[in-house]
């Protein structure tokens, strides 16, 4: 199956991931600084001419950036205001009281889950960071053991449920029925995200070690001249964003493209319009009507978008890595090689879809390049459920996020995790998605 693979840019590839572990673990050395590097000699290595080495890094990083670097933002305002008004407190105790201490992991993962269906994962780190910390300081359950389900429901519903961008790149190239890939992909992917969450949190909290909460994230800043929100307001703020994006979803179904009603809806319902909407509601809800005034409220913000930069410059540079593997023809050398492989088609379309994510880093590149090579193997195939086959590639399209994967960054620099800890709990985590996510494909595919 591999022979026709050359071996000298897999090696390359695989040098590329050991140099990064080395120079950020061993030698300390700035994650953003060591991404920049070894993108270039990654570039370089494979033969690239050198403009188009530098050329592809910046539009890798200009890519990633241009579509989370705002929303970062906004969320990081909401984030503090929720905070430093007692919002994340109100919502932490009520879920304690209502569900229990004992329950809470499970509490994450629904939440993940429920709102990573409308939403970018970015979106919903951002939004229930704040909540998921509250829990830690109220409870001292430790970070990772809630950490985890509330990844893995945000995971699940972003690499297997429309309308995600890569399952509708899918849904629309292979000409799947987006109402039974919706049905299918909710009956996949639910009992995944158990598994992957709650079920496993325990181990991955003892592979991944104790991890403190990140310094940036505070207390609240409340006096006794201050209000704490009340639950629904609070509720109402942080799932603002949400309810937005999903009209936007309702009326993209219910309405034609060319509709006015659609088009505003598209408008508010964008991740960055949402947001910046969720914030300036957040100055009422969770400052002039807690009973902060304009300077605090300005103070509030000035201090949350400091740590901010340090994300961004990590989660940009892991982008323009995955630009340079995906321009220099890795991941298309790797697909074509596991087309050769006879296979069932919903192995297959998996297969390709995890190898191109392993080598690219990028799920959105490797489900859509997956769709792309699996229509003609499919088109002489009319029994092949082509629903299913849209999660099976959505499922390969998560595994073994590492080094060369944005997301891998976003997650370790938001949590305050090592690459080591992000290592045995990010990673652990979407594996584990992937995997059972195709076991259950192809239970579903046999049950049909």
């Amino acid at each position: 199956m591999f022979a026709i693979i050359q071996p000298g840019p897999l090696i390359l590839l695989a040098l590329s991931v050991v140099a990064l572990v080395v120079l950020i673990s061993r030698f300390k050395w700035p994650a953003f600084l060591a991404l920049s590097v070894v993108s270039l000699l990654v570039g370089m290595g494979t033969g690239m001419p050198l403009p188009d080495v530098v050329k592809s890094f910046q539009e890798g990083m200009g890519a990633i950036l241009s579509s989370i670097a705002m929303v970062v933002g906004f969320g990081a305002l909401l984030g503090k205001l929720l905070s430093e008004s007692g919002g994340a407190e109100v919502l932490a105790g009520t879920l304690i009281r209502v569900f229990g201490k004992e329950n809470l992991h499970w509490t994450m993962m629904l939440l993940g889950f429920v709102a990573g269906i409308p939403v970018w994962f970015t979106v919903g780190v951002v939004l229930l960071a704040p909540v998921l910390f509250s829990l830690v300081r109220e409870t001292g359950i430790p970070l990772v053991r809630l950490m985890v389900p509330l990844l893995a429901g945000l995971s699940v519903a972003h690499g297997l449920i429309p309308p995600h961008p890569g399952p509708m790149v899918a849904i629309e190239t292979l000409k799947a029925d987006a109402g039974k890939t919706i049905l299918y992909s909710f009956l996949v992917g639910f009992p995944t995200a158990v598994v992957a969450g709650p079920l496993i949190a325990s181990m991955l909290q003892k592979l991944g070690g104790t991890v403190e909460l990140p310094m940036v994230i505070s207390g609240s800043s409340r006096t006794a001249r201050h209000r704490r929100p009340g639950f629904w307001m609070t509720l109402l703020t942080i799932l603002l964003p949400v309810l937005l994006m999903t009209l936007a979803t309702v009326a993209d179904l219910s309405f034609p493209k060319r509709s006015v009603v659609r088009a505003v809806f598209d408008f508010l319902g964008s991740p960055l319009v949402a947001m910046m909407a969720a914030v300036l509601f957040a100055f009422f809800s969770f400052g002039v009507r807690c009973g902060f005034d304009r300077q605090e409220i300005a103070r509030f913000c000035e201090t949350s978008l400091g740590p901010v930069a340090a994300v961004l410059l990590v989660v940009g540079a892991g982008g323009g890595f995955n630009r340079v593997l995906v321009n220099s023809g890795i991941g298309k050398m790797i697909a074509e090689a596991a087309q050769e492989a006879s296979l069932s088609p919903l192995i297959l379309g998996w297969l390709v879809a995890a190898l191109i994510r392993v080598a690219t880093g990028s799920a959105t590149v490797a489900i859509s390049t997956a769709a792309g090579i699996m229509v003609p193997v499919v088109a002489g195939m009319p029994e092949v459920n082509l629903e299913l086959l849209v999660i099976a590639m959505g499922a390969g399209s998560l595994i073994l996020s590492h080094l060369n994967d944005g997301g891998f960054w976003f997650v370790k620099e938001y949590f305050g995790l090592s690459v080591a800890q992000t290592f045995k709990t990010w990673t652990v985590v979407e594996t584990v998605v992937s995997v059972v996510a195709l076991v259950l494909t192809l239970a579903l595919d046999w049950i049909l």
